[in-house]
């Protein structure tokens, strides 16, 4: 127990104890401090508890706490002459004509000498997920603006980091949305050709023909309206970098010279009469098995061998399911400062309806379902409603098989389901709260119920 010494006590008579107490409550704004009588009047309203719960101190003191807070959830925050001390209990509340809102809840009461209660000092702090669990620095991978905290995609960081001081060719595998490109271009930046050109392609974009000449440019009068020589992408590239995204679209006819840039480093534009060189270091993406494509002569096999030196393998956003909620408020953040809505809370049935879906479309779709809830929501808390449509179809909660990783919340009881979710997150309580869809609090009294350790 903290004790102060008699030169504390010198000073704060000094100061005045009023004044000591504000300055206090001012050094935590981001919370409600009040202070209560034996009748539960107000005899204190921080400067925090008018911003927070939009009631002036002039409105409430004097006045029975339970006139100016109302509890929808736990404990009545106003009755505490049967408590001693209260440490971070959950409890939502309203003030008159305002929402409700939840609060992690800190008291303290005092008693006089007859052991009658004397009054009480109380804390409200607001929930909040970023507050709930905010990660450590080390917990948090930041390669060239991939972020991650989960295992198997910092293990693809990890091989990414050390190819990209290399010449290499690497092979990038992934479904559309998991950032392939981000991670070329983050190879490109570790490499030593990184003052040299970036530039990129997307070889299903485009005709066998416009694709030809974009990668391999043209002489002037090689077909009609090539009035000029054209300098292809692996000539403007020279000295950098060339991402091929979705080369496993690539037509035959066009594989096997790019086979011959890989091998000899030169090729012939389209009506051209001289070969070029270059020195180009190739990155290609897909999200198809190149090992497949051959199999159905889609593809050729020297090539894939060519391509495929490093393959690097980006996990789905379904496989990474404690990047989900990490990702949701860093695009949260993204958009709160440029209103009209700033977004501080997540509900905890969207939170548990955002990790359960399976995200076909990955960080893009989670991208657009941010921007969606700014669009056509309004107020602090993104509620289901704000939603896209296809989180209000029954099937937007699906049965995860088996063998899926990550805390499938409605296949096994919940005392299973805390329990892989502290394996997962290595013990971290506000970790595997966030995961799970709860509080901290929640969370610690389920474990409590069920005896989790």
């Amino acid at each position: 127990m903290s004790q102060s010494s008699p030169l504390f006590n010198r000073w704060l008579s000094q100061i005045g104890p009023d004044t000591g107490i504000e300055a206090l409550s001012d050094l935590l704004d981001n919370g409600v401090i009040f202070a209560v009588d034996a009748e539960t009047k107000i005899l204190f309203w921080s400067r925090g508890a008018e911003r927070i719960l939009g009631l002036s101190s002039e409105q409430v003191i004097g006045k029975p706490c339970s006139e100016a807070i109302h509890c929808e959830q736990g404990k009545d925050p106003c009755n505490l002459a049967e408590l001693g001390i209260i440490k971070d209990q959950y409890v939502k509340i309203r003030c008159a004509g305002s929402n409700s809102n939840s609060f992690f809840r800190t008291a303290r009461a005092f008693f006089d000498a007859e052991g009658k209660f004397a009054g009480a000092f109380e804390v409200l702090r607001p929930e909040s997920p970023m507050q709930s669990y905010s990660p450590p620095e080390e917990d948090v991978e930041n390669f060239h603006g991939i972020f991650s905290r989960d295992p198997a995609m910092k293990n693809a960081l990890k091989i990414i980091r050390n190819v990209a001081e290399t010449e290499t060719t690497v092979l990038i595998r992934g479904e559309s949305g998991t950032g392939k490109e981000l991670v070329a271009h983050a190879l490109h930046m570790e490499s030593h050709r990184r003052d040299k050109p970036f530039l990129a392609v997307n070889c299903a974009a485009l005709t066998p023909s416009l694709l030809e000449s974009e990668l391999f440019g043209h002489a002037r009068g090689a077909f009609t309206g090539a009035v000029r020589d054209h300098s292809g992408l692996f000539q403007r590239a020279n000295g950098g970098t060339l991402f091929l995204d979705e080369v496993a679209e690539l037509p035959l006819e066009l594989q096997s010279k790019l086979l011959r840039v890989l091998q000899e480093r030169s090729f012939i534009p389209v009506g051209g009469d001289r070969s070029l060189t270059v020195d180009v270091r190739i990155i290609a993406a897909t999200h198809r098995s190149l090992r497949e494509e051959v199999k159905v002569g889609k593809f050729r096999e020297d090539l894939m061998y060519r391509l495929r030196v490093v393959p690097v393998f980006l996990p789905p956003l379904r496989q990474r399911r404690l990047d989900i909620s990490f990702l949701l408020w860093h695009f949260i953040a993204r958009h709160n400062p440029y209103g009209p809505r700033r977004i501080e809370r997540v509900e905890p049935d969207a939170m548990r309806l955002l990790l359960n879906y399976p995200w076909p479309g990955n960080i893009r779709e989670l991208q657009n379902v941010v921007e969606y809830a700014f669009a056509v929501g309004r107020g602090p808390d993104l509620t289901l409603a704000d939603l896209p449509p296809e989180f209000q179809e029954p099937t937007a909660i699906p049965t995860f098989p088996a063998n899926a990783p990550g805390v499938h919340l409605n296949s096994r009881d919940e005392a299973s389901q805390i329990v892989e979710a502290l394996q997962l997150t290595k013990g971290k309580i506000g970790a595997a709260a966030e995961m799970l869809g709860m509080t901290r609090v929640t969370l610690w009294r389920k474990r409590k119920k069920y005896q989790v350790q």
